[in-house]
């Protein structure tokens, strides 16, 4: 056991966020994400709620400010509402980086954001069910 270390980060979430490098990016996927079918490597956390985890992790994760955007969301429908964990993601995201990185999200659609979390260094699946609970992060340096 190690101190501090949030509970939902389970030992091979850890590993993988020390493993990656400068440039790499992770997905923290919602339950409905089909990350076991499209992910290089992939951890599942299904009881964990994706803000959750995100808040976990931002503890320790340096976002790449080499980057305009480095984090970046699946977008809704044009007819769809903003989704309220956008609200989250957002507060969590100030509260950890405080603007050294992070200024807003990037939008791309949803067949899109599939072919980029393709190439994710891991996609970790929660038990979010709510709509649109998908962000992947890009890791810069310390």
């Amino acid at each position: 056991m190690l101190k501090n270390i949030p509970p939902v980060i389970s030992p091979e979430l850890m590993k993988a966020l020390m493993e990656m490098g400068h440039n790499d990016y992770i997905v923290l996927a919602d339950a409905n994400y089909p990350g076991m079918s499209g992910a290089r490597r992939a951890i599942r956390l299904d009881g964990v709620p994706v803000d959750t985890l995100l808040d976990a992790v931002m503890r320790f994760f340096p976002l790449d400010s080499f980057v305009e955007y480095p984090v970046t969301l699946m977008r809704q429908l044009p007819d769809e509402p903003t989704p309220e964990i956008w609200s989250k993601f957002d507060e969590i995201l100030r509260k950890w980086d405080a603007g050294k990185a992070y200024q807003e999200f990037r939008l791309i659609g949803r067949m899109e954001f599939y072919e980029y979390a393709r190439g994710a260094y891991t996609i970790v699946q929660t038990g979010t069910t709510a709509r649109y609970a998908n962000i992947a992060l890009q890791k810069g340096v310390v």
